[in-house]
């Protein structure tokens, strides 16, 4: 068979070679030429290379990326990708010794580091955002320990509770969802340089210099799994999404308690826009936009991790650059969900006047009435809420604060005999004050339960700020290292 066609086919340079590399130059340029300089540098201290030949080699990458204009490149067929095209720079300047750069390595083990560096920037960025969305978070459910809300369940009013409660348990929730895309941050920092194509190398190489030389915790240790496995996509994406999932939930909340007919949130104008028509309208639109952007990073996340469904258990372009690019875009509209919700949530108030509307019209302190009646009457909890429903069904319209009588008429009829709670007291038992203050045991709305809660959930965002900080300093420690090292080479 004789083949006469040459590399690239036109329509494969167009819709494969051409736009990965682009992305190349976008995203990962500057991480290939730091595992250039740290492989190099491991090179020559392990002998594999001598000293004089990495200092040529040294010098040539340095002006390579110095002379480089990356942005002003573009693919024209004559090198497959950005890495050969650094290679080519190389061989164009140093003849043979050019290639020796790639001793003991393979496109394999380079493209995973390259990816989980690109990856570990952009987690980190996005765990910086929720820690500082959870601060502010604090910060507000502080302010708003003493305000009352109407707490839902089935789409009901159910019971008073605080702002500063339900924002502590959208809190504990956001501080689990960190420590979940910290645990997977963690996962990326292994580094899979020197695994080469499969197997590792027949030459010395020193797999922890070169993790260390690049920001890693270390070497990812069995050289198969190095570019075979790909929890670190999956594991990663998996965690952001249930951030917005989660999150998605609360402002479906948002958008429900700033309907006219609830009215118990209070969007500022600075949040609110008018319709074109309508000028009665205040639409709180923002809350429809984080909606739409937390459904649509669940969804990047999802295609993500649905790419590796059943791939085989191999390097493959399923897991490489055309689905990690795709997959950044979920960082780009999940921040800005983090961003638009720290704006917002500080920036709004509870309605005071529609809450004690809806207090009163739907009677949600009447479990504290039922249970003011078994401690202070000796009823069973069973008794008490038969008679707190026959009130419920009896009051008409009435708050249930001025229903004294017809409590008394319930009472009487259920036990035969008169209340010894007095109106006073059945005015304090059915206040929504009241019936927040009693509930001060752990991860209560009480002031002293809920100080409690906020306390412990500052403490675990410390915890996090402080994993992340560490993670910066090793990398930026890392930098230093490297470009001292790679530097002194230069001077060989």
């Amino acid at each position: 068979m004789i083949d006469n066609s040459t590399f690239p086919d036109p329509t494969y340079k167009t819709t494969v070679l051409a736009p990965l590399f682009e992305g190349v130059k976008t995203h990962y340029a500057g991480h290939m030429a730091a595992i250039n300089r740290a492989h190099l540098v491991m090179l020559v201290e392990t002998g594999i290379l001598p000293r004089a030949d990495g200092a040529k080699i040294a010098q040539a990458l340095h002006a390579i990326d110095t002379e480089t204009d990356i942005s002003a490149l573009s693919y024209t067929g004559e090198h497959e990708d950005y890495f050969f095209y650094v290679e080519a720079e190389l061989r164009t300047r140093l003849g043979d010794l050019g290639g020796a750069l790639h001793t003991a390595r393979s496109r394999n083990d380079m493209d995973h580091t390259l990816f989980k560096m690109a990856l570990r920037t952009r987690a980190g960025t996005m765990l910086t955002q929720i820690t500082t969305l959870t601060t502010a978070l604090i910060e507000k459910a502080r302010a708003e320990s003493a305000t009352l809300i109407v707490a839902y369940t089935h789409g009901q009013p159910a019971q008073p509770t605080t702002f500063g409660h339900y924002l502590a348990a959208m809190i504990e929730v956001l501080n689990r969802d960190a420590t979940r895309l910290s645990a997977a941050i963690d996962n990326l920092g292994h580094c899979p340089m020197g695994a080469a194509a499969i197997t590792t190398s027949g030459f010395p190489i020193d797999r922890t210099r070169i993790a260390d030389l690049l920001g890693f915790d270390g070497p990812l240790v069995n050289s198969y799994g190095c570019i075979a496995s790909v929890d670190y996509v999956t594991g990663l994406y998996s965690a952001i999404k249930l951030v917005f999932l989660h999150l998605g939930r609360v402002v479906q909340d948002l958008a429900f308690w700033s309907s006219f007919e609830v009215g118990q949130l209070y969007v500022p104008n600075a949040l609110v826009q008018i319709s074109s028509i309508m000028p009665q309208k205040r639409n709180p639109v923002p809350i429809e936009h984080m909606r739409h952007l937390a459904s649509v990073t669940c969804g990047r996340c999802d295609m993500v991790v649905n790419t590796m469904h059943n791939t085989p258990f191999t390097d493959m372009n399923d897991s490489e650059g055309e689905v990690q690019q795709a997959g950044y875009a979920a960082f780009d509209s999940g921040g800005r969900v983090l961003d638009l919700l720290r704006a917002f949530l500080p920036a709004c108030s509870i309605n005071a006047a529609n809450v004690r509307r809806n207090t009163d019209a739907a009677s949600i302190t009447i479990t504290e009435l039922a249970d003011s009646l078994v401690r202070d009457e000796g009823l069973t909890f069973r008794q008490a809420h038969e008679i707190a429903a026959r009130i419920a069904q009896s009051l008409n319209g009435t708050p249930l604060s001025d229903g004294f009588d017809t409590f008394r008429a319930a009472f009487q009829t259920a036990t035969g005999r008169a209340p010894a709670m007095d109106e006073s007291a059945f005015r304090t038992a059915t206040s929504p004050e009241t019936f927040v203050a009693r509930r001060d045991r752990i991860g209560g709305p009480a002031p002293a339960a809920l100080a409690k809660a906020l306390t412990d959930s500052a403490h675990d965002v410390h915890t996090v700020c402080t994993l992340c900080a560490t993670r910066i300093l090793r990398i930026s420690d890392a930098e230093k290292t490297r470009d001292t090292a790679f530097a002194q080479l230069q001077e060989t």
